[in-house]
């Protein structure tokens, strides 16, 4: 449940789109980091008394060690300008029935410019989509398609496994440049464009933002259990089939390292494994790079055998990767490994994303 505290903002600290971190002084004297979200509870400046949800940043969780701003209650935002009685100003709620439940506007709603386009279409017309399970793929896939196709167009879809709030990634913010646009679907929200599901979200990737390539991956915040099937990731799964459903391509990323200590992650993670071998029920295309380590290889080749009945298994090669990533405008991370703590990681999502590079023919 929730572990509430209340405070002082003493510093404002970094700030990034849609975010901003704080040092707060607690009664007792103590100090916690802490971040906001000024749309939802306005700008925090020093002198505000805030609450703080603090739950998991007080168990060690991976929220980037922060408390999270509930409210600024001595400090009220003002009330968004459009009026709060009709649905002019759209009527999609993300993170529902939450005491912070935003109300967007969905980019298939009635009041959405882009309703009668999307209430017409139905088809991705084939359009290359990179599934991944984990947050920290986004910049590497996206540094394989960009390495080979410089100029296509990459939508990103947020899904709601991870961090709801698209604004608590600075590896996006990083990004957002080369991106163009951020689709949060179902819970998530904070994106260029909202939608209720990830089939929307992905006719909206491919017709309102006309992108030539998606990539599909949760926020920030894994969550896993140890279990075979309790993990957020078992999503990707899910990703494929409504990447196929609606006539794309969908491309698999795998969750492939030798460095990670949990026996259930080395080789081919398990997570991999059950998304794409259980949960998958369309077939995609899964990339497996050249140039691993030889007992990584022979670990992964073996792992993967069992998944060549529905997926097609495609072997990239990776030279010229490695320098794409160490080019990225952010920081890589996973699990807290960068890229030469763990680099076949990064470099089997880069292969991904140039297998759907070269999909664009």
């Amino acid at each position: 449940m929730v572990r509430w505290r209340s405070g002082t903002v003493t510093a404002v600290r970094r700030r990034w789109a849609g975010a901003v971190e704080l040092d707060v002084a607690l009664p007792d004297g103590a100090s916690m980091r802490a971040l906001a979200y000024p749309e939802l509870v306005g700008d925090p400046v020093p002198g505000d008394r805030v609450l703080l949800n603090a739950g998991a940043l007080l168990m060690g969780l991976g929220t980037g060690g922060y408390a999270l701003v509930v409210a600024l209650p001595d400090r009220l935002p003002a009330d968004p300008p459009q009026a709060g009685d009709t649905r002019d100003a759209g009527h999609l709620v993300k993170a529902r029935y939450t005491p912070l439940q935003p109300i967007m506007l969905g980019v298939d709603e009635e009041a959405s410019p882009h309703h009668a386009l999307l209430a017409a279409v139905d088809d991705l017309d084939g359009l290359p989509v990179v599934t991944a399970d984990l947050h920290s793929a986004l910049p590497a896939i996206l540094a394989g398609i960009h390495a080979d196709a410089p100029r296509a167009r990459v939508a990103y879809l947020l899904t709601d496994g991870g961090a709801l709030p698209a604004w608590f990634s600075r590896t996006l913010d990083g990004l957002r440049d080369a991106l163009v646009g951020t689709v949060s679907v179902g819970q998530a929200f904070g994106g260029d464009l909202e939608a209720a599901t990830l089939h929307t979200g992905l006719l909206a990737a491919r017709h309102v933002l006309r992108a030539d390539v998606a990539i599909v991956a949760q926020g920030p915040g894994n969550l896993g259990t140890g279990t075979r099937w309790g993990f957020s990731g078992v999503a990707v799964g899910e990703a494929v089939n409504a990447v196929a459903v609606l006539g794309g391509r969908p491309v698999g990323s795998l969750r492939i390292s030798d460095a990670d200590a949990r026996p259930r992650h080395q080789g081919v993670s398990h997570h991999s494994l059950t998304a794409y071998g259980r949960v998958a029920l369309a077939p995609a295309e899964l990339v497996v790079p050249d140039g691993l380590p030889p007992e990584l290889a022979a670990r992964v080749d073996t792992a993967l055998a069992p998944l060549a009945d529905r997926h097609t298994l495609v072997r990239v090669g990776t030279t010229g990767l490695d320098a794409a990533l160490r080019a990225l405008p952010v920081r890589l991370s996973t699990m807290g490994r960068g890229l030469d703590a763990d680099h076949a990681y990064f470099l089997a999502a880069a292969a991904a994303g140039r297998h759907a590079a070269a999909l664009l023919g």
